[in-house]
């Protein structure tokens, strides 16, 4: 018997809401939001939505047609989305003890404790203290899986009213299975949905009334599971979050660089923001990876892709040490001549700064690198990201990626704090 209850908690229209947060006058007005460069839509207001703009369209094609309808078009503005979010789920974990954060928008919760509650008036609970504690709207799915609960979550989200969706009863199970498309499942990919419909399962419903040997033949003990967790069999567990084994940071530039030192600024600003996030996970990478590229739609002879690795004697998370490298090996990688549109960096093979390693050959003072470090981010942390950075990172950066539509990082920078006058 399954006793576990799952709630997946998804913020509505997440990159949307959050800049109606900090300006209330865009409420029930249409919003898109662009990608990096400003190249691509990535979301979507619901009232964007109803005006046909489909997800992920080149920002040209529809300008126009944005213009007529008075659309609010933003810049992707990262650092506020994620300060957000950070806000949401610590609401949510000062609510319920187990949560996995699953995307910036979306965490599963263990809301089993809760069992002898009515749930779908705690999950409207839960709603009304996230929104009033951070201004994001929220849509909660319930059910005994987590693969239910985020079948629930769908559902959730045409009850605009609630925006809450308990899915445990078995007539609710069954009906909303049997009007769900396979690749609807959390899981089934459109490959797996064209296996599946070889051996005649057609949608959702079909695949939790299937034979579990025949669908773990077709996809795997994957398939087999999410088969159980339909039927309201927990396979899957809330998991915490591990820390990353890898960290990559890069983005594509605001125009063609071709100077070596352009590139040193750049590769040493994304070399920066890995070494925080490598810090912030209370971990230290053993080698860094370094790649660089030309536009890929440019003639042959034009075009130019390389990458160059190299590793430290001991593992670091000093962002002085891993910048050098990272210059180093740019400098090696550029070649004359070619337009490039984008460099990145990844730090490799990351382990736990608990776990502190020696060489004979060389030596760091982890204490005294760490207090500096420390330091870096608690400045950074209380007054904003880039109150304190490298000098290579540069100054001007002329080469940073293009936002001409970007709004306020209200939460994180001191001089974008909204002014009452």
């Amino acid at each position: 018997m399954n006793n576990k209850i799952f709630a997946l908690v998804d913020c509505n229209n997440f990159y949307a809401s959050c800049e109606r947060v900090f300006n209330p006058e865009l409420e029930g007005k249409p919003i898109v939001v662009l990608s990096n460069n400003d190249g691509c839509i990535v979301a979507r207001s619901n009232e964007a939505k109803a005006l046909g703009i489909p997800m992920g369209a080149p920002f040209f094609k529809y300008e126009q047609l944005m213009k007529r309808n008075n659309v609010y078009v933003f810049s992707s503005n990262y650092t506020f989305y994620g300060d957000m979010s950070a806000r949401v789920m610590t609401s949510l974990r000062s609510i319920v003890g187990e949560i996995e954060v699953y995307s910036i928008d979306e965490a599963f919760l263990d809301i089993t404790d809760f069992y002898y509650c009515d749930l779908t008036e705690t999950a409207k609970e839960i709603r009304r203290l996230v929104k009033q504690w951070t201004g994001i709207p929220i849509s909660i799915g319930i059910g005994p899986t987590k693969t239910l609960a985020k079948v629930a979550n769908r559902q959730a989200k045409k009850y605009e009213s609630s925006n809450v969706f308990d899915i445990r009863d078995e007539s609710e199970r069954v009906e909303v299975l049997k009007d769900l498309e396979l690749e609807d499942i959390w899981g089934i990919s459109t490959r797996w949905g064209r296996r599946l419909r070889k051996i005649g399962i057609q949608n959702a419903y079909d695949l939790s009334t299937g034979n579990p040997r025949q669908i773990r033949k077709a996809l795997s003990i994957v398939g087999e599971r999410i088969h159980y967790e339909l039927n309201g069999k927990s396979c899957i567990q809330v998991e915490e979050v591990k820390n990353k084994k890898n960290i990559i940071s890069s983005k594509s530039f605001g125009k063609k660089v071709t100077k070596v030192q352009e590139l040193e600024e750049a590769v040493s600003m994304y070399t920066a923001r890995a070494c925080e996030k490598l810090r912030e996970q209370g971990s230290r990478a053993q080698g860094i990876y370094v790649f660089l590229r030309t536009s890929p739609y440019l003639e042959e002879e034009n075009k130019y892709s390389n990458g160059m690795s190299s590793y430290f004697d001991i593992p670091t998370s000093n962002t002085s040490n891993i910048i050098k490298e990272a210059k180093r090996l740019t400098n090696k990688l550029f070649i004359s001549g070619y337009e490039y549109q984008k460099i990145g960096v990844m730090l490799l093979n990351i382990t736990d700064a608990k776990n502190e390693q020696y060489s004979f050959y060389k030596f760091e003072d982890y204490n005294k690198s760490d207090t500096v470090m420390d330091s870096l981010d608690s400045v950074n942390g209380k007054f904003g990201t880039g109150s304190l950075f490298f000098g290579a990172q540069g100054i001007h950066k002329n080469w940073k990626m293009r936002a001409d539509r970007k709004s306020a990082s209200y939460t994180t920078k001191v001089d974008n704090l909204p002014r009452v006058m």
